[in-house]
């Protein structure tokens, strides 16, 4: 999904729109298999769980809450997403 609409937005830059009508459409097409997305809130309030059962009390353990975040929410939230989330909490 991220690579498709990474492609859209470059062919939209470059002016072809065509192509980038395509990469939405396969991307529309692969969301319906996809599992839904948890919202920011959602995450946080997973995010929260994960910090208070690994101990995590500073930014320098955020290697990790990240770990443990990934194996949670697999499929759940983006990468991006879950990094600032966990950075905001642990600051």
């Amino acid at each position: 999904m991220k690579q498709r609409k990474e492609a859209a937005e470059q062919f939209v830059a470059a002016g072809r729109q065509e192509l980038a009508d395509n990469e939405l459409s396969e991307a529309a097409v692969m969301e319906k298999y996809l599992p839904k997305q948890l919202s920011e809130a959602e995450v946080e309030a997973k995010v929260k769980e994960i910090i208070a059962a690994v101990g995590a009390t500073s930014i320098k353990d955020m290697g990790k809450v990240m770990g443990a975040a990934n194996k949670a929410l697999a499929g759940l939230s983006d990468g991006r997403t879950l990094s600032t989330v966990v950075k905001r909490l642990l600051a």
